[in-house]
């Protein structure tokens, strides 16, 4: 018999922590619609065997346009929420919400438009997390409350 563990019940925005690529206080959307999770990176391209990109956050200007790189990394059709098939390139890392530190895959997007410069997708939350899109911002309020 399979073991019923807790789900968290996350908002539709939240803040977390990637500290493997020293990002923090990342603004992140829950999209349940999204198979895959993804972070805004742009200049992404593969030099040397090294998968290079800048992450675009302009809400936080130290890490604005910061250069990332990655030695494992892999490549991928990914379906668009255009419906346009598109290669793209996938890392993983850490992620720390709830308190919590995950391994997450990230596909690297060009999100120029967007608002938030991560999505959370169902790969991502599935088996963890209940959405409650009533809710924002419920990891963050938890860290507050304990300040």
């Amino acid at each position: 018999m399979k073991k019923n563990s807790l789900k968290i019940i996350i908002g539709r925005t939240d803040v977390v922590d990637f500290p493997e690529l020293n990002l923090f206080d990342i603004d992140i959307k829950v999209d349940s619609g999204a198979y895959t999770s993804s972070i805004h990176c742009h200049h992404i391209e593969v030099e040397n065997n090294i998968l290079k990109c800048q992450f675009l956050d302009p809400k936080h200007e130290k890490n604005h346009k910061k250069y990332l790189m990655f030695h494992d990394f892999s490549q991928k059709k990914v379906k668009s929420s255009n419906g346009i098939i598109e290669e793209r390139f996938f890392i993983k890392t850490a992620i720390v919400i709830f308190e919590k530190q995950y391994t997450i895959q990230l596909s690297l997007s060009e999100r120029g438009s967007m608002r938030f410069p991560v999505l959370l997708g169902r790969k991502f939350l599935s088996r963890k997390f209940i959405i409650d899109t009533s809710k924002k911002n419920l990891s963050l309020h938890k860290l507050i409350t304990k300040l």
